[in-house]
Order: structure tokens, then C-alpha cells, then sequence
């Protein structure tokens, strides 16, 4: 497994920013299960976007949570910017950052000139924690087109009916993607399937459940799972991402190889 830490200047920030990537590479199941040559022009590989929660950064999930050997047992790309607790949010200001398009759109773009990622809704997922989950719905429901499946874990927003929802926080781009979620269904967009998870010690509980409900009405396909014992920690994260790896998400649990795409 690789773990490139790359800094660059992104134009939708206006400023040098850092993002965190698995890269799996060769390892010794692959041997094991007959494949010797894994490097073949023209493959590539499945990808997670994974959004830190707040006062985090791009380091969080390295330093807190196994997915390093998740990704690389189940040859997945991960991708892990920096939000710097700007909320997933494009700052109003002409001058300011825009951190919902650079994750949504500028980054996606660059790793996929850079990296051998799929840009096949299929084959991209989100996922985040706390203010990451809260983040992570939103690309979700703005943006349903580039996601097969997101996985929101403590944190997906609050009540809909509420006048401010807390996952746009201060920092607003105008975007409501509890309404979004409503028009994604009367477009009859093509929607990414859910998954929430929360412990049943988390503050975040009734905002999961309000999320879960209202997401079901709609007619999304909705996974749920409250978890006995946990509360807003580590433990709770890296187990769901264990699992959501393992057997949750769509994923190959290999490299799409050119014959194969």
C-alpha cells in the first residue's frame, strides 16, 4: 500500500492545500490468489473519498482508524482532503473558499488526471464522520450523479424542518440538500444508496434518525444501524468503516483491470 501525502495549490481554495491517498499496490494475496503481474496499463481502481470531522484534517484516519490496511486489503483508493472545519461549504465571499466544489468537483478532477481512478459513478464513493457526515450528505444529495453510495457516521445534519440546518453551520453557498433530496426524487434521478451509522451513546442520534426517516420517505434505499455501546469516538468510526469496506459498499475487493472493465 501506498500513502502519498501531496501538497498542492488548488485553484477553488486560492491556496496550497493538503489531501492524504491509499493507493493499494502490490502485496502478498495477491501472490496467494495467482495474480503476479498486478501493475497492467490501463487499470484502475475504485475510490473513497473520506471526509474528515471537525478540527481534524487530512491526517485523521491514518493517525486514528485502520484504513490503510482496509483499503489495501480490499484494493480501494481513498482519498482524504483537508477542510480546515470550513463545513464541506463554499464560502459566500467571491474571495473566500470554496471547499463543497473543491472536494466535489476540483478534486475529483485532479486525481483522476494524477491517479488511476475510476470516474464511473459506480465505482466512487463518500463517506465521512461527525462534521465529514454532515459533509458527506450533502455531496450525496447535491451531487447524486457522481456517487453509487455514501456512508454518513455520526453526522448527516438535523431536523429538515429547522430554519438552519447545523451541517451548513455559519458558512453558507446557498445549497439545501435536504430539499435537493426531495427534488433528486421528483427529477427521478438516479439516487446513491445510504448508509447511517451512529452509536446509541451519540449525541448525534436523533439528527441520524430524523436523517434516516426522512431520507425513507422519500423513497431512498436507506441503510441504518445504531450501534449499542458507542458513542462520538474512534472505536465506533473505524469499526463501521471495517464493515462498510468489508460488506456494505459495492465494492470489487480488487483492481478493474482493462479485461475486466
Amino acid at each position: 500500500m501506498a500513502v502519498i501525502k501531496m501538497n498542492f495549490l488548488s485553484q477553488t481554495l486560492g491556496m496550497q492545500t493538503n489531501v492524504t491517498i491509499c493507493l493499494p499496490s502490490a502485496s502478498f494475496a495477491d501472490r496467494m490468489n495467482g495474480r503476479e503481474n498486478v501493475y497492467v496499463p490501463g487499470m484502475k481502481y475504485q475510490v473513497l473519498w473520506l471526509l474528515h470531522g471537525g478540527s481534524g484534517d487530512d491526517s485523521d484516519y491514518v493517525n486514528f482508524s485502520n484504513i490503510v490496511r482496509y483499503a489495501d486489503d480490499h484494493k480501494l483508493a481513498v482519498v482524504m482532503p483537508a477542510d480546515f472545519n470550513a463545513g464541506y461549504t463554499d464560502d459566500p465571499d467571491e474571495r473566500g473558499a470554496k471547499y463543497f466544489s473543491y472536494v466535489v468537483d476540483e478534486l475529483p478532477k485532479l486525481c483522476q488526471a494524477f491517479f488511476p481512478f475510476s470516474d464511473k459513478r459506480e465505482d466512487n464513493f463518500v463517506a465521512g464522520l461527525s462534521m465529514g457526515g454532515a459533509g458527506t450528505f450533502k455531496c450525496a444529495m447535491m451531487h447524486p450523479e457522481k456517487y453509487a453510495a455514501a456512508l454518513c457516521m455520526s453526522g448527516a445534519g438535523s431536523d429538515p424542518a429547522q430554519a438552519r440546518p447545523t451541517m451548513l453551520k455559519r458558512r453558507d453557498d446557498g445549497r439545501d440538500p435536504w430539499g435537493q433530496a426531495k427534488k433528486n426524487v421528483e427529477e427521478g434521478k438516479e439516487k446513491p444508496k445510504m448508509f447511517l451509522t451512529v452509536g446509541d451513546k451519540d449525541f448525534t442520534l436523533e439528527g441520524m434518525r430524523t436523517c434516516r426517516d426522512y431520507l425513507t420517505e422519500l423513497g431512498y434505499d436507506v441503510f441504518y444501524e445504531e450501534v449499542e455501546g458507542y458513542g462520538h469516538e474512534w472505536d465506533f468510526w473505524d469499526l463501521t468503516l471495517r464493515k462498510a469496506i468489508k460488506d456494505w459498499l459495492p465494492i470489487r475487493h480488487s483492481a478493474i483491470y482493462p479485461d475486466e472493465a
